[in-house]
């Protein structure tokens, strides 16, 4: 029998199908860390959602094989080192993907219809309908940086609204999908007014979104950022915004988040002052990978592929 860890809530679902197929499943996400590496030396799968795992972690489990995350972005993991265990790490971004393209929209929405500003107004018994005059969306040219699993529903999400869909990824050629156009950077740079970020966090993306990638927009532009905090310079968009090369801004990622994403420490920091108090930004706290459904699709992806691979294993033995 395979023995899985669990050093993260998850939902019962990824319980259910690893119990099913004869996993002993161990819950430690309420235990200390002591208690939890204790567990670790006998087990074969190791679950989190945001918890570190680093090499200090694998040492402790001499029989690991697999290491799975209820999640997308594989950062908070040692993928190297895991990989010279011969370790198997996965995630389920195909999980969230649709939360994150419906929450892009719904910030986007927001802030170029003003609902934010129009509904606290409202609220305070000021009936102002002169400046609170939105910005069609239709036709409008917006560029998608990174085209994988929430870069592509996002743009599948807004193949509706009539506008113009520029893609770019790096590492993908020959996108077909009818509702975008693959474009270079530049074309992006040129056309854009809107942008939006869709990249994992690593040494090539750190602070991708700085000064010299906002100062190469032709067009004054709306950015949108629902990856992670640390791909944006948070001063260059501040900067940005004074200028007005910058529009506005819906950032669900802040970079002054911690490793787990569950808090952050941006008490001292001007330039997120500024962003708190301006008009032209729409804040959320790390929530558009999260809704109720998002939540069990990644867990039952997650619990789906930890069985494949096990089926692997056995199939070549």
């Amino acid at each position: 029998m395979f023995k899985a860890i669990l050093l993260d809530s998850v939902h019962p679902v990824l319980h259910q199908i690893l119990q099913q197929k004869g996993i002993m499943l161990v819950d430690m996400s309420r235990y200390s860390e002591e208690k939890q590496r204790d567990y670790l030396k006998d087990t074969d799968i190791l679950i989190v959602r945001s918890k570190q795992v680093n090499k200090n972690i694998m040492d402790c489990a001499p029989k690991l094989r697999i290491i799975g995350r209820a999640g997308s972005g594989m950062e908070n993991i040692d993928v190297s080192y895991a990989e010279t265990r011969g370790i198997k790490c996965f995630n389920s971004p195909e999980g969230n993907r649709d939360s994150v393209g419906e929450h892009a929209i719904g910030m986007l929405l927001m802030l170029l219809h003003k609902l934010n500003k129009a509904d606290r107004e409202v609220r305070n018994n000021i009936w102002d309908r002169k400046n609170n005059w939105g910005d069609e969306l239709m036709g409008k040219t917006i560029g998608i940086i990174g085209y994988g699993n929430t870069g592509s529903r996002f743009a599948k999400k807004l193949s509706g609204f009539d506008c113009t869909l520029l893609v770019y990824d790096k590492y993908k050629n020959n996108i077909n999908d009818y509702y975008v156009k693959q474009a270079e950077l530049k074309e992006i740079y040129e056309h854009a007014d809107i942008v939006s970020i869709h990249l994992p966090l690593n040494q090539e993306t750190h602070y991708y979104a700085d000064e010299h990638f906002f100062n190469q927009f032709k067009k004054n532009i709306y950015f949108i950022n629902t990856s992670r905090g640390k791909i944006l310079k948070t001063s260059a968009l501040v900067n940005a915004l004074k200028s007005g090369k910058v529009q506005g801004a819906c950032l669900d990622v802040i970079e002054y988040e911690d490793s787990h994403f569950e808090s952050m420490n941006a008490q001292s920091e001007e330039d997120f002052e500024y962003l708190k108090k301006s008009e032209k930004v729409v804040l959320t706290p790390h929530i558009a990978g999260w809704s109720y459904q998002s939540y069990e699709k990644i867990c039952q992806i997650l619990a789906e592929k930890i069985i494949c691979e096990i089926h692997s294993w056995q199939s070549v033995s």
